[in-house]
């Protein structure tokens, strides 16, 4: 069923495990997040950027095509269907409006003063909906989307102003990067302790691809109760296509069928990538 994320956060944090934010960019990448969070009965964050819904039809289109699966898969775990980096006040509010239960307000493109006025506005919509807030201060680095930017640590100050919003979880930079991280990366731990216990608010940690195991099991312990996959479950569709081509199965009978070309490699590189995070993050058996 459809929730906000609010309350499985909020047991993530008190339970020390986290939960994923899988993002999809269409049926199959829906489909298969959702068969296997079942299986493993774990709650999960879909998570869809602006550029993601435009893809699929728009935000309208993308409820409906979750709330199908729901149900035609019979579905029983929590799933949050979740903006990832709404940069709008309108996106926000045109996700909500078609169904979301959860958005990311991202201001950490302006002032910290700006980022506060412009989230509670936010904020005070989503409530009307029953529908769960995460804001960012600092910036993540790297490129998603289509959006680049480089990494700006927040501060301790800029976390409590943000807070005070109404929030329900928080995403403070503290050195991860969208994408590929070049060498490993520079985490700030302490800050991670000392800002969930300052604003009482389970922490989100952008860009969990690539990011080595151990740091991920001490960014959980140190208070990140939602980590966003997105690159290693693209980068394992886009292998299972390319060794589908390789192998000339794409011209063997109807191996042109797109659901052959996508469902015969892709599909299964997907399931173990997803799995394996889950599995990582602590969140089996959570639902």
């Amino acid at each position: 069923m459809l929730v906000n994320a609010k309350e499985m956060l909020k047991k993530a944090l008190k339970e020390k495990y986290a939960v994923a934010q899988i993002n999809i960019n269409n049926l199959e990448w829906a489909k298969i997040v959702l068969e296997t969070v079942e299986e493993l009965k774990s709650p999960i964050i879909l998570g869809v950027t602006s550029g993601a819904s435009k893809w699929m039809g728009g935000w309208n289109t993308v409820t409906g095509m979750i709330n199908g699966l729901i149900k035609d898969l019979k579905i029983t775990v929590p799933v949050a269907l979740h903006v990832d980096h709404g940069t709008t006040i309108d996106v926000c509010k045109a996700a909500i409006d078609a169904g979301f239960t959860s958005v990311m307000y991202d201001g950490s493109h302006d002032l910290v003063e700006k980022n506060v006025i412009d989230t509670k506005i936010v904020v005070e919509y989503a409530k009307l909906h029953n529908v769960s807030v995460e804001a960012e201060v600092g910036s993540v680095g790297g490129t998603e989307d289509g959006i680049t930017g480089g990494v700006n640590y927040a501060s301790l100050e800029e976390c409590k102003l943000i807070a005070l919003t109404g929030i329900d979880f928080l995403a403070a930079s503290l050195g991860s990067v969208h994408g590929d991280y070049v060498g490993e990366p520079k985490l700030g731990f302490d800050e991670m302790v000392e800002y969930s216990l300052a604003t009482k608010l389970p922490l989100v940690l952008h860009g969990g691809s690539g990011i080595p195991d151990k740091m991920i099991i001490k960014a959980i312990k140190s208070g990140q109760a939602k980590i966003n996959v997105n690159t290693e479950v693209q980068k394992a569709f886009s292998s299972g296509v390319r060794t589908y081509i390789e192998e000339n199965k794409d011209k063997v009978g109807t191996g042109y069928d797109p659901r052959k070309v996508i469902g015969t490699y892709s599909i299964v590189n997907m399931k173990k990538v997803i799995a394996t995070k889950i599995t990582l993050f602590g969140s089996i058996n959570k639902a």
